[in-house]
C-alpha cells in the first residue's frame, strides 16, 4: 500500500515531523500518550482490543515483536529456525532475558502462557487465534489436556511450536498479545489480581507503575530490559481519549503528545490548523455493522440485503470520516498477503437509486412498508466519529421508512456486552488485523466463535472451506478456498462491511520516530522526546 505524500523527512528507520502547534514538554519527560479507550483489562489473555494492544506491546515482549516500521524483529527469541515441513518452529531466547522484577525469562513461561490462553477456563476472547498449534482446538473446548498442547521447552533457553499444518502467518500470529507471555509465579499468588500496578511483572520495554480507571495507565523504562540502554522516553502514560473533540483541544493545549485517532469529520480543519502533524497511514481494519442472524426479523437474508444497499458508503467514507476510510463492499481489506482480489456484496458498480428501490422492494417481500415499518436498534460505542457514523446511517435507512433506535455506551461496556451474549438489532464492529492473512478477518464468522461473531451465524460450507483451506499447503488453491468462503458471507451478510480504515493521528513535534505502517505498531521504546 502506498503512503500518502504529506511532506515528512525520514532517515535511519525514523520519522521526523514538524508543524505549527503541538503539546508543551511534560517537566518529567512523560510522553502523553492517546490511547482509543480504557483497557478492560491488562492481562493479555483476555485482552481483544486494539487499546489494549498498544499498552500490551510495551508491557510484554512476546517471543518475536514489531518495530516502529511495522517490520517483525526478535523479541525475547533472539532466533528460529522452520523445520522443512514447515510444521515445527523452534525458537532460541536470548541469553540473560529478564522479567521486570529480576526473575529470567525462560521457556517454561511460554510453554504455561500459551496453556493458559487455551484452557477453556481462562475464557480468552481471542484464542482461536491460535489454533494453527497443535491440539489447540481441542484444548480449548476441553477434550483434550493442557499438557498436549504442541509448545515444549527443552531446555530454558529453546521453546519448540509444533502445528496442525502450514501456517504461513506463524511469525506475524507470534507478536499478537495472545501469544506474550505472563509471569507464572505473580499470576499463581495474585490470581486475576496480578495485572495491578505492585503486582504485574511484565519482561518487555516498560513495567506498570499506575493505573486510575479512565485517567492514565502509567508505564516506567524496566531496566531489566535487553534493550533498556537505547530506550530514550522513561516513562508513557496512556490516556483514554473516546471524545476525539475533546482530545483534540487537550492536544492543543498541550496536555497530549500524540493521538491514536482523529475526528473524521473535522480532519479539513485539523490539517489547517495542525498541518504535517496531521499522519495518514495505510491499515488492515474493518468497520462494519453486525447483525443479529438468529432474532427475526433480522434472520432473514432480504432483510439484511436492504440495510447494506441503503448505505451510501462513498459518502461515509470521503465526506463524513475526511478520506480517512474507504467504502467497504467485502469483508476483507484488498492488498493482503497470501489472498486475491476480494469478493464483494452488491452494491458498487449501481446507481445510489437503484440500490434504494432494490431495497425497498427486498423490504417490501419481507413484509415491511409505510403500514408496519422495520424497527431497528443500533448499538455502538461512543466517540465522535462513531455518533455521526450512526446518526447518518440512520439517515439513509430512514430513506426506506425505517426507524432507527440508539443505544450506546463506552467502548469497554459496548464489546463485552456483545462477547457475553447480550440481545441486539444491528450492532458497530471493527476489527484490525493481527497478521496480514485473510484468515484473520475470515475466522470471525466461524461457527462457535461467539466472543468474536455475536449474531450467531452459521453456515457449515463456510466451516468446511475454511477446515480445508487450513489443510491446503498450496498457497494459490488456499486463497481460492477463502476467497469462495468470502463469497457466502458477502451473500449472506452476517456483518455488513461499511468501511475499510485507515490509521490517522495527530503526532506533536517533539514526538520523533513515529512511522504510520500497515500494522498500526508504534512501540514507545522506538520513540524519543526532542525538546
Amino acid at each position: 500500500m502506498r503512503l500518502p505524500r504529506r511532506g515528512w523527512l525520514s532517515g535511519a528507520g525514523a520519522m521526523l515531523l514538524a508543524g505549527t502547534a503541538g503539546a508543551r514538554a511534560a517537566p518529567d519527560g512523560t510522553y502523553r500518550r492517546g490511547n482509543d479507550a480504557d483497557p478492560e483489562t491488562l492481562d493479555p489473555h483476555r485482552s481483544s482490543t486494539v487499546a489494549e494492544a498498544h499498552i500490551l506491546r510495551d508491557l510484554y515482549d512476546g517471543l518475536l515483536t514489531y518495530d516502529n516500521c511495522g517490520a517483525i524483529i526478535p523479541g525475547a527469541a533472539q532466533s528460529w529456525r522452520v523445520s522443512d515441513d514447515g510444521l515445527t518452529y523452534t525458537f532460541t531466547l536470548r541469553a540473560g532475558g529478564r522479567w521486570s522484577n529480576g526473575d529470567p525469562v525462560e521457556a517454561e513461561a511460554f510453554v504455561y502462557s500459551l496453556r493458559r490462553i487455551l484452557a477453556p477456563e481462562t475464557a480468552a476472547k481471542y484464542a482461536e487465534v491460535l489454533f494453527p498449534i497443535r491440539n489447540a482446538a481441542a484444548i480449548n473446548r476441553g477434550a483434550m489436556p493442557a499438557t498436549a498442547l504442541g509448545v515444549a521447552a527443552p531446555d530454558p533457553r529453546t521453546v519448540t511450536i509444533a502445528l496442525e499444518a502450514p501456517t504461513p502467518y506463524l511469525l506475524e500470529l507470534l507478536t499478537h498479545q495472545t501469544a506474550l507471555p505472563v509471569h507464572r509465579p505473580s499470576v499463581e499468588r495474585f490470581g486475576e489480581s496480578f495485572t495491578r500496578p505492585g503486582n504485574l511483572v511484565s519482561n518487555g520495554p516498560y513495567a506498570l507503575v499506575d493505573s486510575v480507571p479512565n485517567d492514565r495507565i502509567v508505564l516506567r523504562r524496566n531496566p531489566h530490559f535487553h534493550a533498556a540502554a537505547e530506550i530514550a522516553i522513561p516513562q508513557v502514560a496512556f490516556v483514554p481519549t473516546p471524545d476525539l473533540s475533546s482530545a483534540v483541544r487537550r492536544y492543543d493545549a498541550g496536555e497530549l503528545d500524540s493521538l491514536a485517532d482523529l475526528p473524521g469529520d473535522q480532519m479539513a480543519s485539523l490539517r489547517r490548523r495542525f498541518g504535517d502533524q496531521v499522519v495518514l497511514g495505510p491499515s488492515l481494519g474493518l468497520y462494519a455493522l453486525a447483525v443479529n442472524t438468529r432474532k427475526p426479523p433480522f434472520d432473514d437474508i432480504r432483510v439484511r440485503r436492504a440495510l447494506s444497499l441503503a448505505l451510501d458508503r462513498e459518502y461515509l467514507a470521503e465526506a463524513l470520516w475526511g478520506g480517512t476510510m474507504s467504502p467497504a463492499y467485502s469483508l476483507c481489506p484488498p492488498g493482503l498477503d497470501n489472498y486475491r482480489t476480494p469478493p464483494e456484496t452488491e452494491g458498487r458498480t449501481r446507481l445510489p437509486i437503484d440500490n434504494e428501490e432494490t431495497a425497498a422492494r427486498l423490504l417490501a417481500e419481507a413484509g415491511f412498508g409505510p403500514d408496519r415499518p422495520l424497527r431497528v436498534e443500533y448499538r455502538f460505542n461512543t466517540s465522535d466519529n462513531n455518533r455521526n457514523t450512526a446518526v447518518a446511517v440512520a439517515e439513509m435507512w430512514r430513506g426506506l421508512g425505517i426507524e432507527t433506535r440508539f443505544v450506546y455506551t463506552d467502548a469497554k461496556t459496548h464489546f463485552a456486552y456483545l462477547r457475553d451474549g447480550g440481545d441486539f438489532d444491528v450492532a458497530r464492529m471493527s476489527w484490525i488485523a493481527d497478521y496480514s492473512d485473510p484468515q484473520n478477518f475470515l475466522f470471525l464468522l466461524t461457527t462457535g466463535n461467539d466472543g468474536m461473531n455475536p449474531g450467531h451465524w452459521s453456515n457449515a460450507e463456510y466451516d468446511a472451506l475454511l477446515a480445508k483451506a487450513a489443510a491446503e499447503r498450496d498457497l494459490t488453491a488456499r486463497a481460492d478456498l477463502l476467497y469462495r468462503a468470502e463469497a457466502l458471507v458477502m451473500r449472506d451478510l452476517p456483518w455488513i462491511p461499511v468501511m475499510h480504515t485507515r490509521s490517522k493521528a495527530l503526532i506533536a513535534p517533539r514526538l520523533h520516530g513515529y512511522v504510520p505502517n500497515l500494522r498500526n505498531a508504534a512501540p514507545t521504546r522506538f520513540l524519543r522526546l526532542v525538546g
